[in-house]
């Protein structure tokens, strides 16, 4: 530990919980070690410093979210546990931003209902406005989870690729509206919305 910098702990710290994380967690982690506290990296993990710290969080702080410059540090802090131990971090962090979802009204609704009927971005809306599904669930979708007029949310698709559920609860069944029903052309083994995570998004 007297001669690994910072980045060398964090990354020593991120190959040691790969096979016990979700690929998800270890992905986020790495795209952390690869973008933040840039400047703190190549510090030797003896002289590194809390102000060397502040400094770091108050530089990324002013163009990233606090959810972003938290999870950062929470990071470091993690790898400095396990290879710098005497070294508690007290470090100020930016205020959580209270997050306010818009909620379209029952007019919006039906205008991008309007809007969306006969085009292939149709099924995925209603899936989300209809049944609650989210993103990841809606692109998980495969053909053998229709089964007659009942939906099984089985699995979830993201950027790492295929997983479970968010949680084991949010694995359930549901009723089929005739209408989305019929615009599914499931095939076992394919995807029922073959659009991209961004062309979704958009």
């Amino acid at each position: 530990p007297q001669a690994m910098t910072v980045g060398d702990a964090i990354d020593r710290y991120i190959e040691s919980k790969d096979s016990v994380l979700s690929p998800a967690t270890v992905a986020g982690y790495k795209r952390l070690r690869e973008h933040a506290l840039q400047e703190l990296m190549g510090i030797r993990l003896s002289m590194l410093t809390q102000e060397a710290v502040q400094r770091g969080v108050n530089k990324m702080a002013k163009g990233k979210s606090p959810k972003s410059v938290r999870n950062a540090h929470g990071l470091l802090s993690a790898a400095l546990a396990v290879y710098r131990p005497d070294m508690v971090l007290r470090t100020t962090l930016p205020q959580k931003k209270r997050y306010e979802a818009a909620v379209p009204s029952g007019e919006d609704v039906q205008a991008i209902m309007a809007a969306a009927r006969g085009t292939k971005e149709e099924l995925p809306i209603l899936l989300a406005v209809w049944l609650g599904l989210r993103m990841s669930e809606i692109l998980g979708l495969k053909g053998e989870d229709v089964d007659g007029n009942v939906l099984h949310i089985r699995r979830a698709l993201v950027d790492e690729g295929e997983k479970g559920t968010k949680t084991y609860g949010s694995q359930r069944d549901l009723p089929l509206p005739d209408y989305i029903r019929s615009l599914m052309d499931p095939k076992p083994g394919e995807h029922l919305v073959k659009l991209t995570r961004r062309s979704l998004y958009c």
